[in-house]
């Protein structure tokens, strides 16, 4: 899930088993026929507990790397927070370390570089109001 300050910052996690930032979200857990809209919700709320129903479609990228098996990343809309949501954010201890809102002009540092351009994308879609943008490891798809 996107989600964004009324600045225009965007909310990234820090996690605890691996480098790199990320954004709230996770794995669809099939065997119970989830859809990527529910596991959105169902991790949003595990990760930083906040129940925000997913918006617009954003971005879907697939993500593709050595050692591991591909994967289909649906980025949905989780709107702008209220101060009063920044405040009631709650980190899942076992996999979170922190989190931070950070300038889409400061997200290189956060992040690999397939979920900045992700994010990147994923922002001017928002803006343009263009609808979901197809990806491959972060970049428009041919």
């Amino acid at each position: 899930m996107l989600f964004r300050d009324a600045e225009g910052r965007v909310l990234l996690l820090e996690p605890n088993y691996r480098e790199g930032w990320a954004l709230p979200g996770g794995t669809i857990e099939s065997d119970d026929g989830e859809t990527p809209r529910d596991a959105a919700r169902r991790e949003t709320v595990e990760e930083i507990g906040l129940d925000v129903s997913p918006g617009a479609l954003l971005a879907i990228d697939w993500v593709s790397g050595p050692g591991r098996p591909p994967i289909a990343s649906y980025l949905y809309d989780g709107g702008v927070l209220a101060p009063e949501q920044l405040d009631a954010i709650v980190l899942q201890q076992e996999e979170l370390d922190s989190w931070r809102l950070v300038p889409a002009a400061e997200l290189d540092a956060y992040g690999p570089p397939w979920l900045t351009l992700r994010v990147r994308a994923a922002l001017a879609a928002l803006e343009s109001g263009a609808g979901p943008v197809e990806l491959v490891d972060g970049l428009p798809a041919a």
